[in-house]
């Protein structure tokens, strides 16, 4: 097949993008850098904003399905950064669908995450959840990816030839999310402390959620939308699992969450650079309610039954993804 992928350079969609030329297909990745990507053999690269819906239309001509992977993912953004986050969450979402439908693609596979169904509040949702948006949303990444899969699902009640995966908490090499960076510390026993042990994360191997969604884009009914998640446990657990893998124990010492927001006033008016240095987002209020007693916890039983996902356990999982190097 001749498949089109957005965010070929990013952190999913390299695994998904080998996986694809590995089996022999046609794969066209649209990344804003192409030279980020010249590790990605096989692969015919664009440079492309997603911005234009006329532009995306002639690139999709031809291909007979698309898989849209580029977004922002980022917890505790400075509100000025919120217009960007929208448009590539929200924005480019609505146009790389529009302009796939126009040019006739037959299947769609839109990557969205977890994260849509907002706090579970310590229940295991599955994929006909619906959550309550009158009691808010946890952070503006929370809320872009919601509108995101809002607008996927509206498309496909219009029609357009829509699967919907929604992956976990991903962990993996090269990781620079913050739940991924803690478990390689714990892992290589160098985590400094711990916080907010109590958040609810659903760990899953990034190979794993690649395997899926080629699995959803063989596999996947039309209409349908399939968590691809790891275990639903809290984050504290998940270190745990992962210092143990590494033959080492957590840290003793731990920051709770009304620490981070007593810092919090602080921290907002610190240079970015030295934020950064000390490992705090610009927004510490916002990654603080985003994490402190929140669960984002999904059952994965759907997408074994249809589409064969496995999800590698935790301890297996760390020691594939940092027990080299």
């Amino acid at each position: 097949m001749r498949i089109i992928v957005t965010g070929a350079a990013g952190f999913i969609g390299r695994r998904v993008v080998r996986r694809l030329v590995d089996r022999g297909d046609e794969v066209v990745g649209i990344v804003r850098d192409p030279s980020r990507a010249r590790d990605l053999p096989g692969v015919v690269l664009i440079a492309g904003d997603l911005s234009s819906v006329a532009g995306l239309r002639d690139q999709f001509t031809g291909a007979d399905a698309v898989i849209h992977l580029a977004g922002i993912y980022r917890v505790g953004i400075p509100v000025n950064e919120r217009p960007a986050m929208l448009d590539a969450n929200v924005g480019a979402t609505q146009r790389v669908i529009d302009a796939a439908v126009a040019a006739g693609v037959t299947r769609i596979v839109y990557v969205s995450t977890v994260n849509a169904f907002g706090n579970t509040r310590g229940q295991v949702v599955d994929e006909t959840y619906q959550r309550d948006v009158a009691k808010g949303f946890v952070s503006y990444y929370d809320e872009t990816k919601y509108l995101a899969h809002e607008a996927a699902s509206e498309r496909i009640r219009g029609g357009a030839p829509i699967v919907i995966v929604q992956p976990g908490t991903v962990y993996g090499s090269n990781d620079h999310s913050a739940i991924g960076i803690q478990l390689e510390q714990a892992f290589r026993g160098t985590l400094p402390f711990r916080s907010v042990d109590g958040l609810g994360v659903t760990p899953v191997h990034v190979e794993d959620v690649a395997a899926g969604i080629i699995a959803a884009l063989d596999r996947g009914r039309i209409g349908e939308s399939y968590v691809l998640a790891g275990p639903n446990i809290r984050q504290g657990e998940a270190l745990a699992i992962a210092a143990r893998a590494g033959g080492h124990r957590l840290p003793r010492l731990r920051v709770p969450a009304r620490l981070l927001r007593l810092v919090a006033p602080l921290a907002s008016r610190m240079p970015p650079a030295l934020t950064a240095r000390l490992g705090l987002p610009p927004n510490v209020n916002e990654a603080v309610s985003a994490t402190d007693g929140v669960s984002y916890w999904g059952s994965s039983a759907k997408a074994e039954r249809e589409l064969g996902f496995v999800s590698r356990p935790l301890d297996v999982g760390v020691r594939d993804a940092f027990g080299t190097g």
